[in-house]
Order: C-alpha cells, then structure tokens, then sequence
C-alpha cells in the first residue's frame, strides 16, 4: 500500500464521517414534536447518544473499501480480522447504548473479538494470549475516558496519530490503514462531540476507538524490525488511559467503593473541580497523552534511547498522585438519630398536654364560682369570655363567699325570716 492510497483512505473517512454526524446532529437537534412531553423525543436523545456510530461507519466504510480495493495485499488477514472484530466491538456498544448489558458478557464478547484479531494476524499461541489481555485491558481502559465532552475523541485522535507514525517508520504500511482512517474519522467528530456536545461517541464510539487502537498497537508491536524498542515503546502510548484506570480503582478502594460502580471520580470530573473548564480538561488530557505519545514514537523511530520512556512514566505518576489529593466524593450525609425526634416529640406532647388540661381545669373552676357583682366602673366582659373578677377599691380582688349548698329561693326566705 503506497502513501497515496493511505491519504485517499483518511480523506474519504473524513468526508463520510462529517457528512453522517452532520445528518444526524440536524435529526438530534430537531425541534420536539408538540404532543411529546420533554425537551426531544426519546430517539433524538438515543440518537444522541448513539452518535459515535457515524464515526463507526465513517471509519469502516473507508478501511473496507481500501481492502476491497487490494490496498493491504500483503496484510490483508490482518487487517481484515482487526477491521471484524473492532465491528463486533462496535455493535456490542450499540446494543449497550440502547439496553446496558452485563460486564462479563461484555468482557467475553470482546475477549472473543481480540481472539479473532490474533488468529488472523498469525501471531503465536504465547504472543496471541497477551496480545489478547492487552487488547481487552486497554479498549476498556480507552472506554472509561469517554466523561467527558472531546476527551476521548482527543486523546483517541493523538493516539492514532503516534501509531500512524509507528507503522510507516516499521516499514509495514499496510498496518498503517486503520489508524490513518481512525485519525480522519475522530478529527470530523471532534467537531460534534466539543463542548457542548451535540452528539456523543458512547459506547458505540469509545470501545471501537480503544479496540482499533489497542489491536493496531498490538499488531505493530508483533510486526515491529528485530531491534526496535517496540515491547517498551507502544505500550507508552496507552499511558493516560491506563492512568486513568489506575486513579479510579485507587480512588474506589480507598473509599470502599464498588470498582464497577461509575462515579464521577475520572480525571476530567477532578479536574473540573479544581476549576478546570470541561474545554480546558480535554486540552490539558490530549498534550498530556502527546507527551508520551510523542516519546514513545521517537524511540521505535531509534532517535531516543529507551530510557527517556521513564520521564513521562514518572510525570504521569506523580499527575495521578496529585489528582488523588483532589477529593472525588461528597462526605456523607448524617440523618437525624432515629430516638431524637420521638424524645422531641414526647416531651413536647406532654407540656402542651398538660397546658390544655390546666386551662381545661382553669375554665372549670371559673363555671363553678360563681360571678361576684361587677366593681364600679368594671368593663363589661367581651362577648365568648368569662366575666372578669370583681376588684376592690385598692386594686384586689374580691373574694365571693362560700356556696351554702341552699338554692337561691331559700336562702332569700331565711334572709326575710331572720329580718
């Protein structure tokens, strides 16, 4: 495959891959339909988050067309599986897109996908069983940076890049067909999925992007001239996704969180509270990933020795230890204690019981006394009230004799008896 034929693959992948996310964001941003209740209709927002299956298409159509084409003649079992099985990735994200589907039936659709890369690739029954855990471990690793608006897209594209670089400087340009379409097709969906996104990679998008990258860097690694730093130099290239990895599961076994459970504890999410834009975080995560990615492509070029591999190996740990100081998780809440408000709520019963049944007994003992003779110049009591107690010229209160249990009519015949 000459140079020609990988630039007419990355132009067509461009073009197809604008053309379809332009359909699709003008079908996703479409005003709803009065009767539905929402902002969109439900398949705009699915549509939404199933965007990256425009860049799948655009990608695929492009690396298909160019094997049907003879551009990868001397490679064409190769890049035939490691095009299947980033389509089997890419169709188990679309189906986890529309309904989430179990991690371990996940994990073993892809473990099968890498399988299929291997076998066609030829590679040995010891290289196909590693070149098959690194495939899984780091399209994964590659899918968890999909948080964030242009992340992954970002450092997807860089990534591709340095593998594009690493194959033609191998001498195996026939490898070098799927990371220059990959680099085309994120480089047009980077204009839907920039802050703020209009369509989304998803699922669909962010395990085809880690499965092309990861098979691509095993295959390279697996082709590389006897001589290169290739065991140290691709791997390099992987750096920020798998520190990314690294950050959560130690953020989430510090915190006796489940490993699986995703929260907002990535490096954008800590970045974003150190008031870092959501632009700014995906700018800062792709010069991150160039680092590496440009030091590792120097040494499998030969022009750095493998020791400067160290240098961003050691910078990226020490990123990932100052983004643990960053905290991930908002304290728990204490809810009130369960015996504090029934003690409230007793005690407060119990005085204005007792409150009630004092005025109860006031306005019992006010009935049964009878009203003394109002002073001279008393007020009139207001209408629903007790008549007020009589005073005396000094100011106290009168005191009203003792009842003599006698009715009235004999009480006033025994006064007229005794006069």
């Amino acid at each position: 495959m000459n140079v020609l034929g990988i630039i007419a693959s990355g132009v067509a992948a461009l073009f197809i891959t604008v053309a379809l996310a332009k359909s699709a964001r003008r079908v996703a941003l479409r005003p709803h339909v009065p009767n539905e209740p929402g902002g969109r209709a439900p398949r705009a927002e699915a549509l939404r988050r199933t965007g990256g299956a425009t860049a799948v298409l655009g990608v695929g159509t492009a690396t298909g067309v160019a094997l049907w084409l003879g551009a990868a003649d001397d490679a064409a079992g190769s890049v035939g599986g490691l095009l299947a099985g980033a389509g089997i990735v890419a169709a188990l994200g679309l189906v986890h897109d529309l309904k989430p589907l179990w991690i371990a039936l996940r994990l073993a659709v892809q473990t099968a996908a890498a399988i299929l890369v291997v076998c066609l690739a030829g590679l040995s029954p010891a290289a196909g069983v590693l070149a098959a855990l690194w495939i899984v471990l780091v399209t994964n690793a590659f899918a968890l940076l999909d948080h964030a608006d242009g992340l992954l897209t970002a450092v997807g594209l860089v990534t591709a890049a340095g593998l594009l670089a690493c194959a033609l400087v191998g001498g195996d340009p026939a490898l070098a067909l799927l990371p220059t379409t990959l680099v085309a097709g994120l480089a047009g969906f980077l204009l839907h999925t920039w802050h703020p996104a209009r369509l989304r990679l998803g699922a669909t998008g962010a395990q085809f992007t880690g499965f092309a990258l990861a098979a691509s860097g095993a295959l390279i690694l697996a082709a590389a001239p006897s001589g290169r730093a290739a065991w140290a130099a691709l791997p390099a290239l992987a750096t920020v996704a798998l520190a990314d990895s690294a950050l959560v599961l130690i953020s989430r076994r510090r915190a006796a969180r489940s490993p699986l459970r995703d929260t907002d504890d990535h490096i954008a999410h800590r970045m974003r509270r150190v008031r870092v834009t959501v632009p700014g975080a995906a700018v800062l995560t792709a010069l991150w990933a160039a680092v590496p990615v440009a030091t590792g492509t120097l040494v499998y070029a030969l022009l750095l020795h493998p020791a400067f591999l160290l240098l961003p190996l050691v910078g990226t740990a020490a990123a990932v230890f100052a983004l643990l100081r960053i905290p991930a998780y908002a304290p728990p809440r204490t809810g009130p204690s369960r015996t504090t408000p029934s003690r409230t709520a007793s005690s407060g019963a119990a005085p204005s019981r007792t409150a009630a049944a004092r005025r109860a007994q006031a306005s019992g003992v006010g009935a049964a006394i009878p009203a003394a003779a109002s002073a001279p110049g008393a007020k009139a009591s207001a209408p629903g009230q007790g008549a007020p107690a009589a005073r005396t010229a000094a100011g106290h209160p009168t005191v009203p004799p003792p009842p003599t249990g006698r009715p009235a009519a004999e009480a006033a015949a025994a006064a007229a008896e005794g006069g």
